[in-house]
């Protein structure tokens, strides 16, 4: 059981506890990217564990009306053992998230995984792209989860096509698969470029590992310039499917900005825990918002690592021991 302390950053150990808290992000008009705590198995079969349950989630998920999708880390399901095994367990897990109308994000870790998670997103945000409609049906009528509108509810309203494939004759739209990019790395304005026809979302972080300096910016003020310049370029260059992964207001207003200027559809998304109020707010004035949602057993060093990170969490650990 997950203690009082711990449960702002965790919505539970079960499935079931993460959905009701979907549900409540749902009444604020917030949706919800869940993730199963979990990284680095050398395990096959706690790796099929893992595998298995994202995509029971997925039915999950497609049972309801929710605005929600799903995110995995690559050496949670096999990247520390090799890159097939990395490759084979995701697309076990996309292809029966796709028949369902289920998103799923790719979380990016340090740089030693980052070329292997490039050409498996790749490779898979390609071959799941054309109309995901007919598998859907065919899913549906064979008596299994009711497909629902829960990966691309956004996408409609933002103009894309109602599977969120294609936005129009030639361009790249959201498709099923979204990936994480990292600003503190160097590299990473050629990868976006590179994704710029494939169809997915990038969500820009600025990057949370420690990185050798050789690859990496490490001061602060040189990271938020890499992280704006990747911001515009987005907006710019992309179609459509921009999430921006961040707490920092000035970036989430300079989004909002470019948004202004290029008229590219674009999402805010925040950790469960973290500046709450502005999820709600954002929500409130017409920003697409998406909180990041943890749960599952393995919740101590994550919650460690969100205490570690931000004053504000540490005060907030200190004032509930004191009570």
């Amino acid at each position: 059981m997950i203690p009082p302390i711990a449960s702002r950053f965790v919505a539970g150990e079960s499935p079931a506890k993460a959905i009701e808290h979907v549900q409540q992000l749902d009444d604020d008009e917030v949706g919800a990217i869940l993730n199963l705590l979990g990284e680095h198995h050398t395990d096959p079969d706690v790796i099929a564990e893992d595998v298995d349950a994202y995509r029971s989630l997925a039915d999950s998920i497609a049972r309801t009306t929710f605005d929600a999708c799903i995110s995995v880390k690559p050496s949670q399901i096999g990247l520390d053992i090799g890159p097939e095994e990395f490759e084979s367990n995701l697309e076990r897990i996309v292809s029966h998230a796709a028949d369902r109308d289920v998103f799923v994000w790719v979380d990016m870790e340090d740089h030693t995984t980052t070329d292997a998670t490039l050409e498996a997103y790749e490779r898979l945000a390609r071959e799941y792209a054309p109309d995901r409609s007919a598998r859907a049906e065919e899913v549906a009528g064979a008596g299994a989860t009711e497909a629902t509108e829960i990966g691309s509810t956004k996408t409609a309203e933002s103009g894309s096509g109602t599977d969120g494939v294609m936005v129009e004759d030639g361009a790249v739209g959201e498709g099923v698969l979204g990936l994480c990019l990292q600003a503190n790395l160097k590299r990473t304005r050629e990868d976006l470029e590179r994704l710029s026809d494939v169809p997915g979302k990038v969500r820009l972080v600025k990057g949370a590992y420690d990185e050798p300096k050789s690859i990496a910016y490490k001061e602060k003020e040189r990271v938020d310039e890499a992280y704006r310049t990747l911001l515009e370029d987005a907006f710019e260059n992309r179609d459509g499917g921009i999430a921006v992964g961040s707490h920092d207001p000035a970036m989430i207003e300079y989004a909002r900005e470019l948004h202004e200027e290029y008229g590219t559809p674009y999402e805010v998304q925040m950790l469960m825990g973290v500046r709450d109020d502005a999820q709600r707010d954002l929500a409130a004035d017409g920003v697409t918002v998406y909180q990041y949602v943890p749960y599952g057993s393995r919740w101590l060093s994550y919650f460690y690592r969100r205490v570690r990170e931000r004053k504000e969490n540490l005060l907030f650990a200190v004032r509930a021991v004191l009570s």
